[in-house]
């Protein structure tokens, strides 16, 4: 049996879970679930139509949002009780985190960014290092396999079924809390797709000029129906809110389509968006590396080609 530690905010199931899913079950049809915090009951129907049989619950009132180290001992109290052959996560920052703390409880590896799995005496992982540009094969010896799934390396792949809810309560100590999340502060939700969900993101770099500049992204990418990225820089520079960056550090993400607007191509930046099905380049200069990952590019000055662009857009529409 496969353990899949599935990720909520507020009883909203992250969607990198559904592709840890199915990376599990592509390993073993027996797969069981876990969720961190009362509200996650709430993702039970979700959970079981990517065929989790059984979601437990945790529902201590210390941890009703994310506290990693807690969620870490947490998982290694059912792995005691399940004795599960490994356990499995979304390779997302909070995913590689929650199962870091299970691994440092027992005291074994943890595998990270997997793109394939196989469980054995050792098991053999293929992992992404260097932002995705190296695919390592690795052994790992442990009885249990801890490792993450590299977020976007397998589809979500629905199966029907329904998974029973178990909810249980784990022993924690005052040390387990010292970091959790206390209080959410910043924008409310606008009810908008988010990078993550959107089929189209039009993304700008330092190249857009200012935030200012950010005018014309915002426009056509309201008009295709998309969500607004962004490079570190941009973020760094504080002309765009961390929830729109791209990147190694940032959001990753796999769009139909992915408009790179003024974005020199850093390394740091292609890990996060290599994935899309359809990437369209515009930049100045035409060395830009961005191009080499490009499926289209048009080597022009972005505040002149997307008032083109949303002319056409509009024509069309």
């Amino acid at each position: 049996m496969i353990l899949v530690l599935v990720d909520h905010d507020r009883g909203t199931l992250d969607p990198l879970s559904t592709r840890a899913l199915t990376a599990a079950r592509k390993i073993d049809a027996d797969i069981q679930a876990v969720v961190i915090g009362a509200a996650g009951a709430a993702v039970a129907a979700e959970v079981g139509k990517f065929g989790a049989k059984v979601l437990h619950v945790v529902n201590n009132a210390e941890i009703s949002d994310y506290a990693p180290m807690a969620s870490g001992r947490a998982l290694s109290e059912l792995v005691d009780s399940l004795k599960p052959a490994a356990v499995i996560a979304a390779g997302s920052p909070r995913g590689n985190e929650q199962l870091a703390h299970l691994a440092a409880f027992r005291d074994i590896p943890m595998a990270a960014e997997c793109t394939s799995i196989t469980l054995g005496a050792p098991h053999k992982v293929v992992r992404a290092r260097w932002a995705g540009n190296l695919l390592e094969d690795a052994n790992v010896h442990s009885d249990l396999l801890i490792a993450s799934v590299m977020a976007l390396a397998f589809e979500p792949e629905e199966v029907g079924g329904s998974a029973e809810v178990k909810e249980i309560s784990v022993s924690l100590s005052p040390e387990d809390t010292v970091v959790k999340v206390l209080d959410r502060v910043g924008e409310s939700s606008t009810g908008g797709v988010t990078l993550t969900d959107a089929k189209v993101i039009v993304s700008g770099g330092r190249g857009v000029g200012g935030p200012e500049g950010f005018g014309v992204i915002e426009e056509l990418a309201s008009l295709l129906g998309g969500a607004v990225g962004c490079s570190r820089v941009v973020t760094a520079s504080g002309w765009r809110p961390h929830s729109e960056q791209v990147g190694q550090t940032g959001s990753k993400v796999a769009p139909n389509l992915y408009l790179a607007c003024g974005i020199s191509g850093a390394m740091q930046h292609i890990a996060g968006m290599k994935n899309s099905k359809t990437i369209i380049a515009i930049n100045t200069d035409p060395e830009a590396t961005i191009f080499r990952y490009a499926d289209y590019g048009i080597v022009g000055d972005l505040h002149q080609v997307l008032p083109k662009l949303i002319e056409a857009v509009k024509a069309a529409k």
